[in-house]
């Protein structure tokens, strides 16, 4: 029987999603799912949701159990086939809001803080811990498994896993598969849907969409970048830092307009207060949605106990797909956060870049890129800099890294002094307190 081991079960609705793509896929339907998280209240949460998908969508096949607590995680590992990652340290309270609410005293904004900035920074450096104790247990029972890494800062915490354990790693994300059909809706373009092709390379939240063609192998691009600049001149919509990435430096990438609106210093800017409004740029976006997802999961927690009703179709998310290639040998194509050796040549090796990928019975095998043109690889170094930085901190357990980290950070070194960038680190260790043990003075 294939196991499959959840870490961050509490993560419940991530966790619907996988695990009832994994209970609609042939496959998998009478896995062995082990459920793991530190609170016993979302993990018994997320059992009821999973039971009730597997008496209505898989006839309860599926073997469902949950394990609480740092003391039961390895029987949740043991003999694990795959192991999918979604934990959240610290949360949204105390420690998302912690990552929003110092920088601002400092006049540093965010719109997202969980991948670069000083609010990714952090919660990388509260993470890294944990997922070293992860890897530790599954080096020990379960030392072949494939763990697949959903859980951000991405490229920092899959390139800690690639470089500093011996545990099969590749970071996955949904950015990917939505990136060239949100851009053809996007600009009016939904007829080049069907029979498209695309490449798509970088890294994590910065992959770029390099090549797109129409089903007759027609370049869309001339016609996507007259729309886009239309589009950006002539009405506020959701995407246009997107669309600026088009027009100034020719290419679309794949996370949205409101994470990359903080990955590099044009945009939020506080000499120019002017660029928020002009771009549409949602401040303080992440608490909202954080608080709109606890409402309305709520709601459908009571919802579902009130009837047990619940239905699952498989989802575009890459883990189902990659557990049934491998187990199938039946080859799939994803695009995945791995290692760079010598994937994309300008780019450094001990980077964690996003890449298309052959998944087979052999594993992930990711594909050479060769050279990005160079604007878009200069893009990624400054988001790269903070990232192997930031790794080294966890690593080292010197603080010293952390200021670096913030102060090659291209949003967090356009906005603040050296002394500020300081102070403020040092104001955010204290304040995540345990989370950062390693750094308390």
């Amino acid at each position: 029987m294939t196991k499959i081991t959840f870490l961050g079960a509490g993560s419940t609705v991530f966790a619907r999603n996988v695990l009832g793509d994994c209970m609609c896929t042939d496959a998998l339907r009478d896995s062995e799912i082990a459920l793991y998280d530190i609170d016993q209240n979302r993990l018994s949460d997320s059992k009821i949701i999973l039971d009730a998908i597997n008496r209505n969508v898989n006839n309860g096949r599926a073997h469902i159990t949950t394990y609480l607590g740092i003391e039961n995680r390895k029987d949740a590992l043991r003999n694990a086939n795959f192991v999918v990652n979604a934990i959240q340290v610290g949360g949204y309270d105390p420690c998302t809001i912690t990552d929003f609410e110092i920088p601002k005293k400092y006049g540093l904004r965010q719109t997202i803080a969980d991948s670069l900035g000083i609010g990714g920074i952090m919660r990388a450096l509260r993470t890294i811990p944990v997922m070293a104790g992860f890897a530790k247990d599954m080096e020990e029972v379960c030392p072949d498994t494939l763990f697949m890494n959903y859980t951000n800062p991405m490229a920092m915490l899959s390139g800690y896993m690639q470089r500093y354990t011996k545990i099969r790693t590749v970071g996955l994300c949904h950015s990917v598969q939505t990136c060239s059909e949100t851009l053809l809706k996007g600009v009016g373009m939904e007829d080049k849907l069907e029979g498209r092709t695309e490449l798509i390379a970088g890294i994590n939240h910065m992959a770029w969409l390099l090549k797109i063609h129409d089903k007759d192998g027609k370049n869309l691009y001339p016609q996507i970048k007259e729309r886009a600049a239309k589009k950006n001149a002539e009405e506020k919509h959701s995407d246009m830092v997107r669309y600026e990435y088009i027009k100034t430096l020719g290419y679309y990438c794949t996370e949205s307009s409101e994470h990359n609106a903080e990955y590099n210093p044009f945009f939020i800017k506080s000499r120019y207060p002017e660029l928020i409004s002009d771009y549409n740029i949602p401040l303080d976006e992440y608490p909202r949605r954080c608080i709109n997802q606890i409402e309305g999961w709520n709601k459908e927690k009571a919802d579902i106990l009130e009837d047990g009703k619940i239905t699952h179709e498989r989802s575009l998310e890459y883990a189902s797909y990659i557990m049934e290639a491998v187990l199938t040998n039946k080859p799939y194509t994803i695009g995945g956060n791995v290692l760079n050796t010598g994937l994309i040549d300008n780019l450094p090796s001990d980077a964690c870049v996003e890449v298309p990928c052959l998944v087979d019975g052999k594993g992930v095998t990711p594909c050479h890129i060769g050279k990005l043109p160079v604007q878009l690889a200069a893009m990624n170094m400054s988001n790269i800099n903070p990232q192997l930085l930031t790794i080294e901190a966890a690593v080292t357990k010197d603080r010293q890294y952390i200021y670096q980290a913030a102060m090659m950070d291209p949003h967090t070194g356009a906005e603040l002094s050296i002394g500020d960038i300081k102070k403020m680190c040092d104001e955010l260790i204290a304040a995540h307190g345990d989370y950062m043990a390693d750094f308390q003075k």
